[in-house]
């Protein structure tokens, strides 16, 4: 695989010079809309199961049911998203969660529904919202040029950012004034207004293509393997989750700062959350100039050392002011480094695996989150909450060490053009899909003095064969003619033998005409297929 190339800064346009392309602009706004509603419903939904219930326990379970989904969802959703029609995965996803939401304000507004209900239909929504976010994620990367797309995925994160922020606060406004059903209408108005964008602005059409579908298993570990052979993608996800699983800390012990050390009531810790949300917008409002001058690892170090410095000040301080600026700071670093993160991710991958890097950044983020603030909040009852934020805050730190090994980069455009195969399919008689595993031989006969560069630039063809499908790799050398190699790879299936020639990028097309460069004029470059004998 070529090696990534260096970032490039985008144009330093503020970000809502985004919002000029009429797509982008409508699925953002219906994005918006939806975020505040889901923020809403989930709202409504703790405080109606506390009020139902008072169990502390049961109220923890509405929040599983919301976010649980997609932990276990994302990566299956990527698949759909990529190998089905993404617009009616959307609307078919919105409609369900729709039926659920407006069941739950009926049942609630007629007091017939219990615990087990309340949670079974925010499970439901869960998994809508779960199944639409990687078909809308690669929608709204497809309304927007490539260079955009940075701050095209900037200005979703406001909107998401300003709606856990705005959303709590307006549903218990309303709950409080008309009742919990109300807010289950508005958060109804909120998906109904997203399925109304996607209907105006639908996705784009997967490219036509004569090569068999792949299955949700297969799909799922095709994503799996490009990820780890990835060099760009793989360090992305890396670093999102060491990021992520230390910065926990802050947001899950964030009621215990605000109760315990300083001695806040609920609308003191509502307006804690509000820092934290309002320094995530601020710095969303920049971030795109910000791109524009400095590096993407610059940012995230920059971000590491910043969101750490405030985990420190909100374990230590005695000054609530000075909480209250370094939680606008946190807020400010955890947006720019996450939208570092995923803009990185998904720039680098090709269009064939782009939702499914989405889901995996969403995957890893959350997580590593859920996984970090379980350990956390242990950490903080066996040794106290200020030795486990400043522990939070040197595992941050740390973290810094991974820049060098696994750097943030984005991959040229050449890295993720889909290019042409380089020859026709030689064989007698086609097999079945399904049929496999499937062994490739290609035959070089070289020029004597060249074996060693010849070598080292067929090595670097393992990472793209094993990357786009390849089981196995390996060199082999003629012993009876020193200039003959033979490179070998293996491929589950025929079917997946075909995908696996169809994602070749420009880079890899590139990379092998610098393998083929060895071979002397006249001399044939030969394919061979060989398909297990069961």
């Amino acid at each position: 695989m070529a090696s990534p190339a260096p970032v490039t800064h985008a144009a330093a346009h503020p970000v809502a010079h985004t919002l000029r392309h009429p797509t982008f602009r409508g699925l953002a706004a219906g994005g918006a809309v939806y975020f505040i509603g889901n923020a809403m419903q989930t709202m409504a939904a703790t405080w109606e199961m506390v009020e139902a219930t008072g169990s502390g326990f049961l109220a923890a379970l509405v929040q599983t049911a919301v976010f649980g989904p997609m932990f276990l969802l994302s990566l299956p959703a990527g698949v759909l998203a990529d190998t089905t029609d993404r617009r009616r995965l959307i609307v078919a996803s919105l409609a369900t969660q729709a039926v659920a939401v407006a069941l739950l304000a009926v049942l609630l507004a007629w007091d017939a529904v219990g615990p087990a209900g309340l949670l079974l239909l925010t499970f439901v929504a869960g998994c809508s919202t779960a199944l639409i976010t990687p078909a809308w994620n690669s929608t709204v990367a497809d309304s927007v040029p490539r260079e955009e797309l940075g701050q095209a995925i900037t200005v979703v994160s406001i909107a998401y950012n300003a709606a856990r922020a705005l959303g709590p606060t307006l549903g218990g406004f309303v709950f409080a004034q008309v009742g919990g059903p109300f807010v289950f209408f508005i958060a109804l108005v909120g998906t109904l207004v997203m399925l109304q964008s996607v209907r105006r602005h639908p996705p784009k059409p997967h490219p036509p293509s004569r090569l068999p579908a792949e299955r949700l298993w297969g799909g799922m570990r095709a994503a799996l393997r490009f990820a780890w052979h990835s060099e760009a993608v793989f360090a992305q996800l890396l670093r999102t989750s060491a990021y992520s699983a230390a910065g926990s800390a802050l947001w899950a012990l964030l009621p215990v700062i605000g109760q315990k050390r300083i001695g806040l009531g609920a609308s003191g810790f509502g307006l804690l959350m509000g820092c934290l949300g309002i320094g995530a917008v601020c710095a969303g409002l920049v971030i795109g100039r910000v791109r524009a001058r400095v590096s993407h690892e610059h940012i995230v170090v920059a971000g590491c050392v910043v969101f750490g410095a405030a985990t420190a000040v909100a374990a230590w301080s005695p000054w609530i002011w000075a909480i209250y600026a370094a939680l606008l700071a946190a807020g400010a670093a955890w947006m720019a480094v996450m939208s570092t993160f995923n803009t990185a991710t998904q720039m680098s991958a090709p269009p064939w695996v782009r939702a499914r890097a989405a889901a995996l950044h969403a995957l890893a983020a959350l997580g590593a989150f859920a996984i970090g603030s379980a350990l956390w909040g242990a950490l903080s009852g066996l040794v106290g909450l200020q030795v486990a934020l400043t522990a939070s805050a040197l595992a941050m730190a740390a973290g810094l060490l991974l820049a060098r090994p696994f750097p943030v980069r984005i991959g040229a455009t050449e890295d993720v053009t889909p290019a042409s195969p380089w020859h026709d399919l030689f064989v007698a008689e086609e097999p079945e899909p399904e049929a496999g595993p499937v062994a490739v031989e290609i035959a070089y006969h070289i020029r004597a003095g060249d074996q060693e560069a010849f070598l080292d630039a067929l090595t670097q063809m393992r990472a793209p064969r094993r990357r786009d499908g390849a089981t196995f790799w390996r060199i082999y050398r003629d012993l009876g003619d020193p200039t003959r190699y033979v490179e070998r790879f293996i491929v589950a299936s025929w079917a997946d033998y075909l995908h696996q020639r169809a994602r070749a990028t420009l880079a890899d097309q590139e990379l092998e005409a610098r393998v083929r460069a060895f071979v002397p004029a006249g001399e044939e470059v030969t394919t061979q297929h060989f398909i297990a004998e069961r």
